[in-house]
């Protein structure tokens, strides 16, 4: 059972998405995520046991390593096809509630800003640390996540703004949010944003990497 768990963490660390997958070479025609998952749900192993400890400590060594900066935009992209192909696999487990999600999350770009990179790798990141995301889009209005919070009223809010311009519109949606929801957290990320933005508008949380929001998220930083 390890060795079938330790190579689907390899294959979500290095971006290996199936056998056909050419990234990376050096498991060039070996199985990938997709099958590796699909064998071990066949061999007996539970669906939560491979989250825990296939996927989620993938991702963690990939959260880690962009963190240092010794990988980038595209292998963490690849990691998260990697990871979906896994997720797939898994999704009827979550519905049927043998897995559970540790919890909610709303993710949004702010409105008048359409940039979403930033916002997907961090989905990718809580999504693989076993947390479910509702993800409203770019150019998301305050009135769009409050209707979300109504909906999924336990959930904390991670808001993404790659530009100095939208930054004020940040500032507005964590301002309404606070008056209408006072009790769920938000946390905040994007180029132009630093813990100094976070404190000023009211915000609970800032992270320059998605790790640090899987983080802030599953308890381990304040």
């Amino acid at each position: 059972m390890d060795e079938i768990l330790e190579k689907i963490t390899t294959c979500v660390e290095f971006g290996k998405v199936d056998k056909t997958s050419p990234f990376p070479p050096d498991l060039k025609g070996q199985d990938g995520a997709d099958e590796l998952t699909k064998a071990a749900l066949e061999q007996g192993i539970d669906a939560d046991t491979i989250l825990k400890q296939a996927l989620v400590t993938g991702m963690d060594r990939v959260g880690q390593k962009f963190s240092e900066k010794k990988i980038f935009i595209p292998q963490m992209l690849m990691a998260a096809k990697a990871m979906n192909a896994a997720i797939e696999h898994l999704k009827p487990y979550f519905q049927s509630g043998a897995i559970q999600h540790k919890g909610e999350v709303i993710l949004a770009t702010v409105k008048g800003d359409l940039h979403d990179i930033g916002k997907n790798l961090v989905k990718m990141a809580i999504e693989g640390s076993g947390w479910k995301v509702i993800d409203l889009g770019v150019d998301v209005s305050v009135q769009k996540i409050i209707a979300a919070l109504e909906e999924h009223p336990e959930a904390a809010v991670g808001l993404s703004a790659l530009l100095t311009t939208t930054m004020q519109n940040m500032q507005e949606i964590v301002t309404e949010i606070k008056n209408q929801k006072p009790g769920n957290k938000i946390l905040i990320g994007g180029a132009p944003v630093n813990d100094n933005f976070r404190n000023k508008i009211g915000a609970d949380f800032y992270s320059p990497d998605p790790q640090g929001a899987v983080k802030f998220l599953n308890g381990q930083v304040n």
